[in-house]
């Protein structure tokens, strides 16, 4: 890793971004494959019930692309709002997920105004830095409930058209929210996020990642908590 930054502003860019910058790429990459292998598979199934195929733009705002993506989506945005919001009161003694157990830590401290690089919301005070300070899980849980509604939304065209094919009436959005089905989507992938943070939080309770920021020092004791 440099010690210095690159003299480049493009390197230097590429290098303080790096994390979201991959990480963006792994979504779009993975995104596009979903698209594509979703297309074929939905097309295939339409031909099965005698249905004209979609072209890429009409699969593209498909319920069967908008179910397959908001569903996963959701039990993320719904993972990381509730991690954010428990990891505030709740410790694990030896976790590097945990605040140390009886020290109060830097995020604890009142925000100070007065500091010169301080956030805009921080230094103007009132209402919004009432907003500012819980911006993160609020951002999450708006994400959480928009994704849970295209999910809804999605899922309700694709299953109608399961329906109409059997005779059977159609449902709008708020009637598929109803169905055994949606919360069985819903629930099926809440669960994974569950589990993996009860893995992250107990796994790093004993085991250790060299470099990683999400793991404790190598040498650091079992029941140490904290980073």
């Amino acid at each position: 890793m440099p010690n210095h930054p690159p003299k480049s502003k493009v390197l230097r860019f590429l290098y303080e971004n790096s994390l979201l910058l991959v990480g963006v790429s792994l979504v779009l990459i993975t995104l596009v494959g979903q698209f594509l292998t979703g297309w074929h598979d939905h097309n295939s199934d339409l031909e099965e019930m005698g249905l004209l195929p979609l072209t890429a733009g009409q699969y593209f705002g498909s319920g069967h692309f908008l179910e397959a993506t908001f569903e996963n989506w959701e039990s993320e945005f719904l993972q990381m709002g509730l991690y954010v919001i428990l990891t505030i009161w709740l410790r694990q003694r030896g976790s590097s997920e945990s605040k140390k157990l009886y020290e109060e830590e830097e995020v604890d401290k009142e925000p100070d105004p007065t500091k010169e690089d301080a956030p805009g919301p921080v230094k103007r005070g009132g209402w919004q830095l009432a907003w500012y300070r819980r911006s993160l899980s609020l951002a999450f849980f708006v994400l959480f409930f928009g994704s849970v509604w295209l999910h809804a939304k999605g899922g309700a065209e694709v299953y109608s058209l399961e329906q109409l094919q059997q005779g059977k009436p159609a449902v709008d959005t708020l009637g598929y929210l109803a169905t055994s089905r949606f919360w069985f989507e819903s629930f099926q992938n809440w669960q994974s996020e569950f589990l993996s943070i009860v893995s992250l939080v107990g796994l790093s309770i004993f085991l250790r990642q060299h470099g990683s920021p999400e793991s404790k020092p190598v040498d650091a004791a079992h029941s140490e908590t904290g980073k």
